[in-house]
């Protein structure tokens, strides 16, 4: 018989090591944890794994295992532990990959920037003499465009003027906004990430997009800011970014334009408040639960949310949140306080320098 015999049990957190060690006991194959009762868990400390408080277990066994026997084993092994209420079932064998590729379908950012998998037909609006398409398969790096934040990055991109300009992708992840920054125009885009995993993700897309050349990848330990980018783009965690912020201002010209995303609503004051210390102020702007923030005075951030709707019902992309919102409510700035003058953005970009001594790969350990 293809396929596996699965086990599902709801257990609370504190019974987890003890539960997965008897289904290893009998013979699991695989086990997944799944959240019982939607608890979200964002930005765990570094080298900490937080569980939810109530978990569905998942185990996987060889199709033909005797699930009774497994249920009367796992007894033996952990009695006191409710097995009563488990699931059993069979789950048929399949591809899975492709079941996942099937998932992925062709997404449109701003006017003219496509996503669209290697093996996917190009739509017909994807076709037009001045469409954009990056080729690109979801992977075990992060970024694919699916998310609300790297949707938010790449429309933003999309309506910066790139042209012969130098990018800054600090934690690139598959590389996705550095490709579509020099397919965009940008003449160098440097791509920065604390993964090696995400290096190569990013090497390899660059190849399969044709801009390996325009692109410079490098490990966080071994980059240093210098003030000469002129777009500097980071899609991280909140907490990062404010650590990193020394860093990714001093990377960037006094002129230069910079979004961050990766902030959820709630913290995007903590946010907004350490780069206004370095001479640099920001707006938030929000799309399906998640926030980007820009200069305030950004051209290419003001109709972000809105754009990201509207290519919603053009193209079929699912990204409205989990409640059903229509993000395109929320395409009102949430930032506040005013525009600083020039003489104070150059100082905070002095300050900014003089504070980057210290390589940025330690703040960014915990992004990932």
């Amino acid at each position: 018989m293809a396929g596996w015999l699965s086990i599902t049990v709801q257990t609370l957190a504190r019974h987890e090591e003890r539960l997965s060690s008897a289904f290893e006991d009998v013979g699991a194959l695989a086990i997944t944890l799944l959240d019982a009762r939607d608890q979200p868990i964002y930005e765990p400390a570094p080298g900490k794994t937080p569980l939810w408080n109530r978990l569905t277990m998942q185990a996987l066994f060889a199709a033909d295992a005797d699930a009774r026997s497994l249920l009367f084993a796992l007894n033996a092994l952990q009695p006191g532990l409710d097995l009563a209420r488990a699931t059993i079932e069979h789950i048929a064998d399949r591809d899975w990959q492709r079941a996942w590729m099937d998932d992925f379908q062709p997404m449109r950012f701003g006017r003219q920037l496509w996503i669209v998998p290697s093996d996917h037909e190009l739509p017909e609006p994807a076709r037009a003499d001045d469409a954009v398409v990056l080729r690109l398969d979801p992977g075990l790096a992060f970024g694919s465009g699916s998310h609300a934040t790297t949707a938010l990055c790449l429309a933003w991109l999309e309506g910066t003027a790139l042209a012969d300009r130098r990018v800054l992708d600090f934690g690139c992840g598959s590389g996705v906004l550095a490709v579509a920054a020099a397919r965009l125009g940008a003449s160098q885009v440097i791509a920065v990430d604390n993964d090696p995993q995400a290096l190569t993700a990013t090497a390899d897309n660059a190849a399969a997009n044709g801009v390996a050349d325009a692109i410079n990848i490098a490990a966080a330990e071994d980059w240093q800011p210098a003030s000469d980018c002129d777009v500097v783009v980071a899609n991280i965690l909140a907490n990062t970014l404010i650590e990193l912020a020394p860093h990714l201002c001093a990377a960037l010209k006094p002129e230069g334009v910079l979004a961050l995303s990766g902030v959820l609503p709630g913290q995007q004051e903590e946010v907004i408040a350490r780069y206004r210390s370095l001479g640099i102020e920001l707006a938030a702007h929000e799309h399906d639960g998640w926030l980007l923030l820009a200069r305030r005075d950004d051209p290419a951030a003001a109709g972000l949310a809105h754009s990201l709707v509207e290519n919603t019902k053009s193209t079929g992309q699912a990204m409205t949140d989990a409640s059903g919102h229509d993000s395109a409510a929320d395409a009102e700035s949430l930032g506040n306080s005013n525009a600083e003058t020039d003489t104070d953005l150059d100082a905070g970009h002095q300050a900014a320098a003089e504070g980057s001594a210290q390589p940025a790969a330690a703040a960014m350990k915990q992004a990932h």
